[in-house]
């Protein structure tokens, strides 16, 4: 059975949060320089050059109250909880709410978190979009380049993270949502994560572009459910949607046949939805639809986080 922060303790990383040397804290109590995340981050130096020192921002326990845009100027950063249950960054809107023409906003402009710029490095908090269940509303929108997410909590209900582009990497992660809570177009990696349904639903809805390598990878992963509930693997968003899941350890939650084809019988011809050693109720290789593939021993060793990742640069995040 597989536990992320086997390692670290939340007491660990609290201490370790305190002792970073860092270049500006942000504190509801006025204890730091901001008080806002948002105005923390819109001070912060325009780097963009991947061999210069990260602007490095702590941020201390409480519930941030507010909507946080990183421009694309501004990417070279690591974001640092004290405590990832009590470093809370939340806002409530949602895809039905109207904007300034009277219109609803639709899905792309209610994230919480949205970010443009490319390098950045989140860590040991929370980002949630306390909407609830009506409607699109966004934690995270994820549309830069080499986005690494380490022990960050996402809470939503429907369409929870967005990853619009780009590759990204989340290591011991806590995920969850009802319908298609982790989507879009971008390749990303996520070690060690835990998964959980709301309610039924489908956990993916890749919209990998046709041509891509790769689209999501959960390695190592668990996949839990509320009570009762039912949930996909994945449906696609869009005819080459790519989600592959090794070594990863399914609740009941899971529905035997394991994927949907969004009543698109089409994808079933051009989507690549795979397994390698699931494991627990779940996991049903007699039963998933026969469009899906079991890879072999061989075909899951070549997935790497620096195969999946690497792409012309070499990225590497996993260490």
């Amino acid at each position: 059975m597989i536990r992320p922060l086997l390692a670290l303790t939340a007491l660990a990383l609290a201490a370790r949060a305190a002792d970073l040397k860092a270049d500006a804290v942000v504190a509801l109590d006025g204890s730091g320089n901001y008080t806002s995340l948002n105005e923390a981050i819109g001070a912060a130096p325009m780097r963009t050059d991947a061999t210069q020192p990260r602007w490095v921002i702590r941020v201390k326990p409480g519930i941030y109250h507010e909507r946080v845009y990183v421009q694309r100027e501004r990417g070279h950063m690591r974001i640092v909880g004290d405590d990832r249950e009590k470093t809370v960054i939340e806002f409530n809107v949602h895809a039905n709410l109207p904007g300034p023409d009277g219109k609803p906003l639709g899905t792309f402009r209610t994230p919480t978190v949205q970010i443009d710029g490319d390098g950045m490095i989140w860590e040991n908090l929370t980002l949630a979009n306390t909407a609830g269940p009506v409607g699109q509303a966004l934690a995270l929108r994820a549309d830069g380049d080499r986005l690494e997410f380490r022990r960050v909590r996402f809470l939503g209900w429907q369409d929870t993270v967005l990853l619009n582009r780009g590759r990204h990497y989340f290591e011991d992660c806590y995920i969850e949502g009802h319908v298609d809570f982790i989507f879009g177009a971008a390749t990303a990696w996520f070690e060690r994560c835990h998964i959980h349904a709301l309610r039924d639903g489908y956990l993916t809805a890749a919209s990998t572009p046709q041509g891509t390598a790769h689209g999501y990878v959960f390695s190592h992963c668990r996949i839990t459910g509320a009570d009762g509930a039912k949930t996909y693997l994945g449906r696609p968003w869009r005819n080459y949607a790519q989600t592959v899941f090794l070594h990863t350890e399914m609740s009941a939650n899971v529905r035997p046949e394991g994927w949907h084809n969004w009543n698109k019988p089409e994808a079933e011809k051009t989507t690549f939805y795979a397994e390698f050693d699931s494991t627990g109720p779940g996991a049903s290789p007699a039963t998933r639809v026969p469009w899906a593939h079991a890879l072999t021993p061989a075909q899951a060793a070549a997935y790497t986080p620096a195969a999946v990742l690497g792409g012309t640069d070499g990225w590497n995040p996993a260490r």
